[in-house]
């Protein structure tokens, strides 16, 4: 997968033949049991998705296992008591790893929700994989509600200080609303650790080529 080819102009940027292409279907290093389109060689896929072809498209997160959402998805899967039978809020999924582990660990339902169209695809195809369905959706819902859900979830988002600070005031939101909010965090800059609980760590294994370590040590809060 190292050799990326130049797509033409007309070539499907945002869809599964995309996707299919230019990622493997393997299983998540931290998560047992499921399974992701994941790209083996990241600085080529990430130089590709911002060529002239698809220059307004985000970076392509939805291609790799980030520490906080392997670290949120591992957790319900040993605690499955905090997602069964509840409906579920991914926020910026990108691979749909926490929303699939959420419906693996019994959800009722889990709405998934992204910025990228792109992502929205790679969730569908990563979760008909694993055998479940998410409901995959395009649009930023942070100025909004969390729309009554149980439980709202989110991996690995704390990355700026504009988007922990638009996260945080959805998630309080969410919160006040009833709903139980979780975060995976690998030990962002920009997490704003006074509101949360921490409930267990992980060492979690990810790309060097991605994050300059081969471990990050992550932790799973809840808001307080």
């Amino acid at each position: 997968m190292s050799d990326l080819p130049v797509p033409s102009p007309e070539a499907d940027l945002g869809g599964a033949a995309f996707i299919r292409a230019h990622t493997d279907l393997a299983p998540a290093p931290f998560v047992p049991g499921v399974l992701l389109h994941q790209a083996d060689e990241p600085i080529g896929l990430w130089e590709l998705t911002e060529s002239e072809y698809s220059s307004d498209r985000p970076p392509p997160f939805w291609a790799f296992a980030w520490a906080g959402g392997q670290a949120l998805a591992r957790y319900l899967l040993e605690h499955p008591e905090a997602v069964r039978g509840r409906t579920v809020l991914d926020l910026a999924a990108g691979s749909g790893v926490v929303g699939i582990a959420a419906l693996k660990a019994g959800a009722a339902r889990v709405r998934a929700v992204e910025v990228d169209s792109t992502a929205v695809a790679a969730i569908e195809l990563n979760a008909a994989a694993n055998g479940v369905a998410v409901d995959a959706e395009l649009g930023d819902i942070l100025a909004g509600e969390s729309g009554g859900v149980d439980v709202v979830l989110a991996g690995d988002v704390f990355y700026s200080k504009a988007m922990s600070d638009r996260m945080l005031a959805f998630l309080r939101r969410a919160a006040r609303h009833g709903a139980r909010v979780l975060v995976g965090d690998p030990e962002r800059a920009y997490l704003p650790r006074k509101f949360f609980t921490p409930l267990t760590r992980y060492d979690v294994p990810v790309p060097h080529a991605l994050e300059s370590v081969t471990v990050k040590h992550t932790t799973v809060w809840e808001l307080a």
